[in-house]
């Protein structure tokens, strides 16, 4: 088995054919305060990206991969490491399940576990860390579920619908 398939996930480089998915996704209202996106994204910039989304993560100091069901090659999520420093062995961790009825189904926690080993095994990650909503519920229990700890809050942190909430931090220190 691939270190990244799972028993129910697998996680792949993002193709061309993750056009559409990616474009929905990216222009989901509902999951602007997560990305901290604030415009909508062109059709064009999804497929530049879509492009450019080869480059390693050593030149990107970033890596998204779309979380598939085992069945399938379509993409039912996103996770992502993003602001990769290989210097100090650090990233952030983000991941969203587009549709509601895949949530809370487990595709996550598989996906979260399967990028965690890879991050270790492979990009020898020392640490992790994860900006959660104090409002996201579900986010925070996964997270804490593989020992993320909550080591901050950033007040007033994020603005969204004409008011301000807090974000929380959360780190993973990975054991060797």
């Amino acid at each position: 088995m691939s270190s990244l398939q799972g028993k129910h996930v697998y996680l792949r480089a993002l193709e061309p054919d993750d056009l559409e998915f990616v474009y929905r996704l990216e222009n989901d209202t509902s999951v602007w305060e997560v990305s901290q996106t604030q415009m909508p994204y062109s059709m064009f910039l999804i497929k530049s990206y879509l492009e450019n989304a080869h480059k390693d993560i050593y030149e990107a100091k970033q890596l998204r991969l779309a979380i598939c069901k085992n069945e399938t090659f379509e993409a039912i999520g996103l996770i992502d490491l993003f602001d990769f420093d290989p210097k100090n062995n650090r990233a952030g961790i983000g991941i969203v399940i587009q549709n509601p009825e895949d949530r809370s189904l487990g595709f996550g926690k598989e996906a979260l576990e399967l990028l965690i080993a890879y991050a270790k095994n492979y990009l020898h990650i020392h640490q992790l860390f994860a900006n959660i909503s104090v409002t996201n519920l579900a986010s925070k229990t996964l997270f804490t579920s593989f020992g993320f700890e909550l080591i901050g809050i950033k007040k007033d942190w994020i603005f969204s619908d004409g008011d301000y909430s807090d974000e929380a931090l959360y780190q993973l220190i990975i054991k060797k």
